[in-house]
C-alpha cells in the first residue's frame, strides 16, 4: 500500500485539514453504509473507510503513516525533536530515521489497547436578542458515532466473542524491521489486522459490521445561561462521539450564534439605544417610554437637550455570566430636524429665531425649485 491510499479512499489529498478528513469520512460512511447502500460492494468500501478513518482521524497515527504507510501506522518512537544538521550533501532523510527511532516521548511504549476518549463533536445553535439576554432551554438533534446498540461495540455477533488477533497474539502490536543507512532497525508498530486491540473478530455483528460503532441520530437538551454572547461555547460532558477500546465518549461544545435586534445594541452588559426626539421636545423637555428588554421605562427629558446626550437606566442592561449583577442601558438623544415644513410650521420659526435675534436667512427657492416641490 502506498502512502496516499488511505487518503484516496476518502477522498481528499494529504494536504487535508483533521475537519476535512472528518467531514469526508462522515460523508462517505453514511453513503456506503450497508444499512442504506444495498449496492454489491458496499460493505467492503465501507470496511476500508472505517480502516483508513481510524488512521487518519488520529494526528499521531497520521503522521506515521505519512512516512511509514500502513505498516507503520501509529507505530515508532516518534514524538520528539530529533536531530538537526543533517540535511546537507545527501543526508536530508537522516533527521526523520532519527526523530522516528530515538526521538523524546517514546510513543511506541503506548498501550494500543489503552481505552481512548471519544471524538468531540461541535454544533451551532441560533438565538434571539431576548434569548441570549434572558436565557432559555434548546432541544438539539444531531447526528453522531455511537456504540452500536447491537452488540454494546464489541463489534462482534451478539452470542460470539472476539478472539484473540492471530498476527498479534493479542499485544496489539507487532515487530517491524526496517533497512536505514545506519542498518537494520526494528521497531514496533500497531498491528495492521487488529488495529492495536488485540483481538479478531471471527463473526462480525450484522449491524455495524464488526466496527463497533454505528452513526446514530441523538438528542439532548441544553440550557442557555442568561448573559451569554455570539461565539461562546458551552460544553456538554459525553455528548460526543463513542469512546475507543471502552474508552468515553467525547464531549458536545455547543457555540451559541446570537441574532441581531432592530431596537438595541449590545456590549457585554450594556445596552445601548437611540431614542429620537424632535426638536420641540428636545428643546422643551418631555416625557417619554423608552424601550428596554425589560419593559418600556419612563424618562424624563431635561429642557434644552442636545443631540447625543446619553441617559443611564441602571440594571436594564444585560446580565453577567459571572454572577456581577446586571449591566445598564444607555438612552442616546438623536434629535430629529424636520425636512417637510408647511407654512405655519416656517413662520413659527422665523419667529422664533427673530425673537431670539438669531442670524437665519432661509434660501428662497428659484422658478424650477418651486415646480418641482409642485411635482
Amino acid at each position: 500500500m502506498n502512502n496516499t491510499e488511505y487518503y484516496d479512499r476518502l477522498g481528499v489529498s494529504k494536504n487535508a485539514s483533521q475537519d476535512e478528513i472528518k467531514k469526508a469520512y462522515r460523508k462517505l460512511s453514511k453513503k456506503y453504509h450497508p444499512d442504506i447502500n444495498k449496492e454489491a460492494g458496499a460493505e467492503q468500501t465501507y470496511k476500508d473507510i472505517q480502516e483508513a478513518y481510524e488512521t487518519l482521524g488520529d494526528e499521531q497515527k497520521r503522521a506515521s503513516y505519512d512516512q511509514f504507510g500502513a505498516a507503520g501506522a501509529n507505530g515508532g518512537f516518534g514524538g520528539g525533536q530529533g536531530f538537526s544538521g543533517f540535511d546537507g550533501a545527501g543526508f536530508g532523510g537522516f533527521e526523520d530515521i532519527f526523530s522516528s527511532f530515538f526521538g523524546g516521548g517514546m510513543g511506541g511504549n503506548r498501550n494500543p489497547n489503552a481505552p481512548r476518549k471519544g471524538d468531540d463533536l461541535q454544533y451551532r445553535v441560533n438565538l434571539t436578542f431576548e434569548e441570549a439576554i434572558f436565557g432559555t432551554t434548546k432541544e438539539i438533534k444531531y447526528n453522531r458515532e455511537a456504540s452500536c446498540h447491537t452488540c454494546d461495540g464489541s463489534g462482534a455477533k451478539p452470542g460470539t466473542n472476539p478472539v484473540t488477533c492471530s498476527r498479534c497474539g493479542g499485544a496489539g502490536v507487532i515487530n517491524v524491521d526496517t533497512q536505514t543507512p545506519l542498518g537494520m532497525m526494528r521497531r514496533q508498530v500497531t498491528c495492521d489486522v487488529c488495529h492495536g486491540s488485540g483481538q479478531e473478530i471471527k463473526d462480525p455483528c450484522q449491524t455495524c459490521h464488526g466496527t463497533g460503532r454505528e452513526n446514530q441520530a441523538h438528542t439532548v437538551e441544553v440550557r442557555v445561561p442568561a448573559g451569554v454572547e455570539s461565539d461562546q461555547q458551552i460544553r456538554l460532558a459525553s455528548q460526543g462521539e463513542a469512546g475507543y477500546n471502552g474508552g468515553p465518549y467525547g464531549d458536545l461544545f455547543v457555540v451559541i450564534q446570537v441574532a441581531a435586534s432592530d431596537k438595541f445594541e449590545r456590549d457585554g452588559t450594556t445596552i445601548h439605544y437611540n431614542l429620537h426626539l424632535n426638536f420641540a421636545q428636545a428643546a422643551l423637555g418631555n416625557t417619554v417610554d423608552v424601550p428596554t428588554v425589560h419593559g418600556d421605562v419612563e424618562l424624563n427629558i431635561p429642557e434644552g437637550t442636545q443631540a447625543g446626550k446619553r441617559f443611564r437606566l441602571r440594571g436594564k442592561g444585560a446580565p453577567s455570566l459571572r454572577g456581577a449583577g446586571q449591566g445598564d442601558q444607555y438612552v442616546t438623544i438623536i434629535v430629529d430636524t424636520p425636512t417637510d415644513l408647511n407654512d405655519t410650521q416656517r413662520k413659527a420659526l422665523m419667529e422664533f429665531a427673530q425673537a431670539g435675534n438669531l442670524n437665519v436667512k432661509p434660501k428662497k427657492k428659484n422658478f424650477f425649485e418651486k415646480m418641482f416641490d409642485g411635482d
